[in-house]
């Protein structure tokens, strides 16, 4: 198992994930990346998600992977 960490960002903010996850592969990174996208979307608010990336790095700090929340999101109808 590898520590993980999501940390998200627009060109405004930087939000860093102190806590991380424990995965088995870059699958279930992915995987867990995706439900943090439906999770943060899925909140009430007025914020306009798909200028954000989520940022998958690992526990040395090298990034594994981005996943833009326009990716998630689809095309706005």
């Amino acid at each position: 198992m590898t520590q993980v960490f999501f940390h998200r960002s627009t060109t405004r903010k930087v939000f860093l994930d102190q806590h991380g996850a424990m995965v088995n592969d870059l699958a279930e990174a992915r995987d867990h990346a995706t439900r943090l996208v439906q999770s943060f979307t899925s909140e009430h608010s007025l914020e306009d998600w798909r200028d954000w990336v989520l940022h998958v790095s690992d526990d040395q700090g090298d990034e594994l992977f981005v996943v833009p929340f326009a990716f998630v999101l689809g095309k706005p109808h």
